[in-house]
């Protein structure tokens, strides 16, 4: 440990000069020496520009490039609260709750989704030091509730089955609303088709139709019995409208309720008035356009509610993936846990909650079960339905020792399963609380909206205002035609045409159709990506994607199956299996896949490890590590050979690389690549060849980005032959390959892109494409094993199918949501920049058109629906790519014989 703690004083630069002389002294004073010329400590987290990363056990401490020495960070604490806002109606609703959350100092930042109900707020750092997190979120979320919306903090943390209750009830919950929705829609509609009865005779009459008017009709007709209807749609199924509205007013946060509610409320009165006071002589009985303008307002909510509904349908899919009851497997310690047979004779299984079950504990998973935790099958073989996880459309062959992940299902036989993760840890938890996490993210395209709802209530209120006294005091004189229009009444009353004037302003507006216009498509987008195995971390995420003009990728695991194997060694005075055998001592605990093919060849040659101690890996470079007592490096050439003081000539080195190349027989579609190893005291003393196959839709993946006018590019650290081979057989024109790059150059040629005005998005797999994935507008990282990675946690997409042509795929997708945002977001302004000036009368004296409130309701009903539907319609684009997908893979099966 004391070698350990002196590698720490090692220094950091871009091409690191640590030289090791052969003397006597002890490494101690080594590392001393070096750290009197240096003055300096380092260290790298995944995403930090490249450093060396400490192993065995020792403290990770994090600071920048630029400073010389800082006191390690402690992990900051979660500042950030969920709270479920109930309540919210519209677009303005949306920016009310914002705007009352963001005044609280101790806010950082907030977003608020109309689709969700929910609101995600980001904590000042300094708040969460001196008060609680739990404190801060109830007295946010009274304050919410205190303004009209009720509000509740969510409980984060708990276990699968806790979430999945609560996730049921809620969408129980929901059905319920809407079945007393479809009530109250009946129950509206009945006082509409009796309110209207007395009008049919004169319908029919006009058709033809001549029926006598009976008793029925002439009471229908009575505008007592009218005023009674009326004042039961008020009291009745609009009750619950009217009162929020007038509740949403008093508290200074009016939402399209409010709207609804006035026109309607003015319409009553004003005909209440006139019946009951002749001596007014108003004539301003219309008690008809309430009740149809309930009915209209009400029937469009209920629809809207089930598209909804409809539009959060793939999450409910995803959640009926976990499996909240597991079959744990018990077996008596004297039996052989590993053996072939999938339950043993003295086995016990017990079905226990799924959050009791831990990491080690052996699962049973029958035929057509979903398996609950992930794992590594331990005994029996089934094919497993990865769908919709991966969108693999076809089910994987499983065996043992092969992974699953929770939330696939088991088709064919049993399988025994060893959890290597589990609860909320498991792949398909993650899923699920990564895309509720997209989803509250909102595109920033959105705040355009935002800006607009929040004052258009106030302003529709103010413009219906102003249409009245036009209408009375001024239009009716100046065009004194428009008093013959039917809206006007048989006596072309001035009061009457512009009540309903100014009613028709009121309820024609349509605040819901923006606040709806971006969340629905994002929430159908994510949800539609994860079913296809694209794990997008939010709508911002999907906005940025769809403006990418630049691709670029890694090689190594990337353009590549990232299985690299050795392919040949090579040394000046060692034997083949000593080079190996101190390499891989070296690579033992390093995750980069050439370090793994490495150990893997040692291990297949029953090689023993000689003892290591003190590793260091510098992402992009190399390994270093002390074995048997000597320094050892493992990397590129120009690394290792400045690790040491002695060096080795040109012309050695140069035969040294041709004896590799030579001796490997790789096929011309596999990337070679050649890393070397050096030992203190000797310099390098050998080559180790790798060879890593290209990925069988590399090729097609880069034409297809061509094709869409996107530039690709190439960025590896590899060899500048290996790269530029590769580069070649994708089709990657030579200009925009970049080889023998570091982690931080790799950045540099992003940033430069950046700045010249492209958008870029980054396409890797490993911990030395981290810094790059996060700086790049959009970072796109391959999932291997289901394992979370550096590059998994910087990048803002994870290709959960491994496969390159997801990136397509996705790239895709975000295309046509961000198609459907603009679509309902232009719907939802043209239809208030038309639909508003018309009911306010201004076709009236050239075309003599006007609406009625009914009408006005009727449309400001479909405008909403048309945004939710349109958003539907992404699935249409999802249920394509996966029936292109499917008939693409049933061709390439083979035929049967005959």
């Amino acid at each position: 440990m004391a070698m350990a703690a002196d590698l720490l004083r090692l220094s950091r630069s871009t091409q690191p000069k640590l030289s090791f002389s052969n003397g006597t002294k002890l490494k101690v004073d080594r590392f001393d020496l070096i750290q009197r010329r240096r003055r300096r400590r380092f260290c790298c987290r995944p995403r930090s520009v490249p450093g060396f990363v400490l192993f065995n056990s020792l403290e990770t401490r994090s600071v920048s490039q630029e400073s010389s020495l800082q006191v390690p960070k402690q992990k900051p604490k979660d500042s950030s609260v969920l709270l479920d806002v109930n309540g919210m109606m519209c677009g303005g609703c949306v920016s009310r709750v914002k705007s009352i959350i963001s005044s609280d100092e101790r806010v950082d930042s907030v977003v608020v989704n109309l689709l969700t109900e929910t609101a995600a707020i980001k904590l000042k750092q300094g708040v969460i030091e001196s008060e609680t997190v739990e404190s801060v979120a109830e007295s946010i979320a009274q304050r919410v509730t205190d303004c009209g919306f009720t509000a509740k903090r969510r409980v984060s943390g708990l276990g699968i089955g806790e979430n999945v209750r609560k996730w049921k009830e809620m969408l129980k919950k929901k059905e319920e609303l809407l079945v007393k929705s479809r009530n109250r829609v009946a129950f509206a509609w009945t006082l509409v088709a009796l309110c209207c009865g007395s009008h049919a005779a004169h319908i029919l009459h006009s058709l033809g139709i001549h029926i006598s008017h009976g008793s029925i009709l002439e009471v229908l007709h009575s505008s007592y019995v009218k005023g009674g209807l009326a004042l039961a749609a008020l009291l009745g199924p609009g009750r619950g409208l009217l009162v929020d509205g007038l509740l949403a007013f008093k508290k200074g946060s009016p939402n399209m309720n409010s709207l609804v509610g006035f026109g309607s409320i003015a319409a009553f009165i004003i005909s209440a008035v006139s019946l009951l006071n002749p001596g007014l002589e108003w004539d301003a009985s219309f008690f008809d356009e309430p009740v149809m303008l309930l009915g209209f307002v009400l029937l469009g909510r209920s629809l809207e509610e089930k598209a909804r509904i409809r539009a959060s349908s793939d999450m409910n899919e995803l959640l009926s993936l976990i499996s909240t009851q597991s079959r744990l497997v018990i077996t008596s310690s004297d039996t052989e846990s590993s053996a072939d047979s999938v339950l043993c004779s003295d086995a016990i299984c017990i079905e226990v909650p799924s959050d009791d079950i831990r990491v080690g504990d052996m699962v049973l998973v029958l035929p057509g079960e979903t398996i609950p935790v992930d794992g590594r099958v331990l005994a029996g073989r089934s094919v497993v339905d990865e769908s919709m996880l991966t969108g693999e459309s076809l089910p994987v062959f499983k065996e043992k020792g092969l992974t699953v992940s929770a939330g696939t299902i088991n088709w064919d036989g049993p399988l025994r399963i060893k959890a290597t993760s589990t609860g909320s840890n498991s792949t398909i938890s993650k899923i699920v609380r990564m895309v509720e996490d997209a989803q509250g993210q909102e595109a920033p395209v959105q705040r355009l909206a935002d800006a607009i709802a929040g004052p258009f209530v106030y302003s529709i209120m103010t413009l219906s205002a102003a249409t009245f006294a036009f209408w009375y005091y001024a239009g009716s004189h100046i065009f004194p035609d428009v008093l013959l229009n039917d809206i006007a009444g048989p006596d072309g009353d001035p009061l009457l045409l512009s009540l309903k004037l100014a009613v028709d302003v009121l309820v024609v507006s349509c605040p819901c159709a923006l606040g709806l216009a971006t969340p629905t498509a994002i929430l159908v987008g994510t949800s539609l990506g994860a079913r296809q195995g694209l794990l997008i971390r939010g709508g911002d995420v999907l906005e940025r994607l769809a403006s990418v003009d630049h691709v670029a990728f890694d090689k190594t695991g990337t353009l590549t199956e990232g299985k690299p194997t050795v392919s040949s060694v090579a040394s000046f005075a060692y034997d083949e299996p000593e080079i190996l055998q101190i390499a891989a001592a070296v690579e033992r605990t390093a995750t980069h896949p050439i370090a793994k093919a490495i150990v893997k060849k040692a291990e297949s040659l029953n090689l023993a490890f000689p003892e290591t101690r003190g590793q260091l890996v510098e992402p992009g470079f190399g390994t270093l590590a002390e074995v048997n007592g000597r320094l050892v490096a493992v990397g590129k050439l120009e690394w290792v050979n400045e690790r040491f003081q002695i060096k080795a000539r040109p012309s050695d080195l140069m035969n040294l690389e041709h004896a590799v190349m030579h001796k490997s027989s790789s096929p011309s579609n596999y990337s070679k690549t050649v890393v070397y190893v050096g030992r203190e005291g000797e310099g390098v003393v050998g080559a180790i060849g790798i060879s890593d196959s290209l990925r069988n839709d590399a090729e097609s993946t880069v034409s297809r980005l061509q094709q869409k006018g996107i530039k690709t590019i190439l960025i590896s650290g590899d060899r500048e032959e290996a790269v530029a081979t590769i580069a070649k057989t994708v089709g990657i024109g030579h200009e925009f390959v970049n080889a023998s790059m570091a982690p931080q150059q790799k950045s540099t040629v992003i940033s430069t892109l950046q700045t010249a005005g492209h958008h870029i998005a980054m396409v890797g797999d490993g911990i030395n494409d981290a810094p790059s994935l996060a700086l790049a507008d959009v970072g796109i990282a391959l999932q291997t094993e289901a394992q979370e990675t550096a590059a998994s946690d910087a990048a803002s997409i994870i290709l959960l199918g491994n496969k390159l042509s997801q990136v397509v795929d996705a790239l895709d997708l975000a295309q046509a949501t961000m198609a459907k945002v603009y679509q309902n977001l232009s719907w939802a302004v043209a239809y208030n920049a038309v639909a508003i000036p018309i009911a306010a009368g201004v076709l009236l004296p050239q075309y003599d058109f006007a609406m009625t409130p009914s009408l006005s309701g009727g449309l400001m009903a479909l405008s909403s629906i048309f945004v939710v539907t349109n958003s539907l319609l992404l699935r249409l684009h999802g249920s394509k790519k996966i029936r292109k997908n499917n008939l693409a893979k049933f061709s390439q099966m083979p035929a049967a014989p005959n």
